[in-house]
């Protein structure tokens, strides 16, 4: 099992993509899905941890594991792509409309006594509205303007996408490689001062 914790507060496709890091695939196993998928219960409330809890048929299994993991890839190609200033891989952008598509939506609008209420539903099984969902989330920030803003962290050793909110912005996280990367920043001043 990886130790490290999913980094969790980007974009949902983002957090997604960020699943498999520079030490490892955070996403391993069913459980280790099953755990981001609670980090992300409230961008995703019917797979979160309450849900699964409830219903033991909306928890991650092996299939569920592989579909991520499909949608995982093709988003990342995508978003690194752009990342890189290139087209986005048209087998990539197939495969997550393919995904959407093979889940989709449903609107039911009702009356609830003072206005009109509309509630979304995903047909198909769990893992076919799971992927649906990170697929959707992908293509959302795919066609949103925010993309050209997407970054590469700025330390060496670090494979992660981030969307910065602050133009200066140069790390993943200050907590993990801002802070690695200034501790080895001071010390490099250090030896050179010697």
């Amino acid at each position: 099992m990886n130790a490290m914790t999913p980094l969790v507060g980007e974009p949902l496709a983002i957090d997604l993509v960020n699943t498999l890091t520079a030490e490892g695939d955070l996403l391993e196993d069913p459980a280790a899905l099953n755990a981001w998928l609670a980090l992300e219960a409230d961008r995703l409330p019917d797979f979160g941890a309450a849900a699964s809890a409830k219903n033991a048929a909306t928890a991650a299994d092996r299939a569920a594991l592989k579909a991520v993991r499909s949608v995982r890839e093709h988003a990342a190609a995508a978003f690194s792509a752009l990342a890189d200033e290139r087209r986005p891989p048209e087998s990539s952008l197939r495969a997550l409309a393919a995904a959407v598509n093979a889940a989709p939506n449903s609107t039911r609008l009702a009356w609830d006594g003072k206005a009109v209420t509309a509630t979304v539903q995903r047909g198909g099984g769990a893992t076919e509205r799971l992927t649906a969902a990170l697929a959707q989330a992908a293509i959302d920030l795919l066609t949103d303007p925010a993309v050209a803003k997407l970054r590469r962290c700025g330390a060496e050793d670090c494979v992660m996408l981030f969307v910065p909110a602050h133009p200066r912005r140069q790390w993943c996280s200050p907590e993990r490689c801002g802070n690695r990367v200034r501790v080895a920043r001071y010390y490099e001043r250090r030896k050179a001062g010697r």
